[in-house]
C-alpha cells in the first residue's frame, strides 16, 4: 500500500491510497489546481481512481468533488450536489479490489463525519482526523495499524492567544471541534503497537500550532508514557506538503 497525503488542514485535505490494483482519494479538498499538481507530484492519474470517499461536508474536505463526478463517491454525510453518492453508514466495511475500508464515526460540528480503517492484507491504515474526542468503544478498531494519519490540530496555549472569536475556540475546544495535540498523543499512545512504523500528524492548524510543537508534545507525552517511538517514523504535516508513506 501506498499512501501520500495530498494536502491537510483547514485550506485542504485529501489524502490517495494505492495499491497494485486499486487507487482510493480520502477527501478532495483544495483547489482543482493544486490536486492536479499534486497527483502529477507523486506520479499519479486521477483517471485512474476507482473511488472516492468522503469524510465529511465541510468545503476544505469536499470543495473539488465535481473533478470526481464519474468516479463512485461513498458518503456517510449528505451530499446534495452529488449525483447517486453511495451512502455508506458507520462501522461498515467496503470492498474495493484489495482494499477493504470500514468507516469509524467521529464527533465534530458537521454532521455525519467519519474517518476510516484502510486494510490491503496485512497492512492497516487509520485516517482519523476532524473529531473533538474519540470515544473509546471505537478505539478496538484502530489499535496496532502499520500507519496513522491522525489529527493534531492545535496548541491550547497558540489557540487561547489568537484573535479568533471566544465562540470559535469554544468550538474548536469542543467535543465537536478538534484534538489538540496533547489529546492526540495521548490517543496514539493507547493506539500504537508492535505493527505500528509510521505516524502523520494531520490537520494542523496554521494559527494554532506549529509541525515543531505538534512533534515536540507527541513526543513528551510518549515519553512521559515510557513508551519507546524511536523506531517509528512519526512527521508532521504542513498543509501543501505531499507525506509519503510507501
Amino acid at each position: 500500500m501506498r499512501i501520500d497525503l495530498l494536502c491537510s488542514g483547514s485550506k485542504g485535505n485529501s489524502c490517495l491510497i494505492r495499491t497494485d490494483r486499486t487507487q482510493i482519494v480520502i477527501d478532495c479538498g483544495s483547489t482543482k489546481k493544486y490536486l492536479m499538481q499534486a497527483f502529477k507530484r507523486v506520479k499519479a492519474c486521477i483517471e485512474d481512481t476507482s473511488a472516492v470517499f468522503i469524510t465529511h461536508g465541510h468545503i476544505d474536505h469536499i470543495s473539488q468533488r465535481k473533478m470526481f463526478a464519474k468516479f463512485p463517491i461513498y458518503s456517510y454525510c449528505d451530499m446534495e450536489d452529488v449525483e447517486c453518492p453511495i451512502h455508506i453508514e458507520p462501522f461498515e466495511t467496503i470492498q474495493i479490489e484489495d482494499l477493504s475500508i470500514q468507516v469509524i464515526p467521529l464527533s465534530h460540528d458537521a454532521p455525519k463525519t467519519v474517518g476510516y480503517v484502510v486494510k490491503e492484507g496485512n497492512e492497516k491504515l487509520v485516517y482519523i482526523t476532524d473529531t473533538g474526542y474519540l470515544a473509546n468503544s471505537n478505539k478496538p478498531y484502530l489499535t496496532n495499524a502499520n500507519y496513522y494519519i491522525f489529527e493534531s490540530n492545535h496548541d491550547v496555549p497558540m489557540l487561547m492567544a489568537t484573535s479568533r472569536p471566544t465562540f470559535l475556540k469554544q468550538r474548536i475546544l469542543s467535543p465537536y471541534g478538534h484534538l489538540n495535540n496533547e489529546e492526540c498523543a495521548k490517543n496514539l499512545a493507547e493506539l500504537i503497537g508492535e505493527n505500528t512504523t509510521h505516524i502523520v500528524l494531520a490537520h494542523l492548524s496554521q494559527e494554532a500550532n506549529t509541525t515543531q510543537l505538534a512533534l515536540k508534545t507527541f513526543s513528551e507525552v510518549l515519553q512521559r508514557k515510557k513508551i519507546d517511538s524511536a523506531r517509528i517514523c512519526v512527521r508532521a504535516a504542513d498543509q501543501f506538503e505531499i507525506e509519503t508513506i510507501a
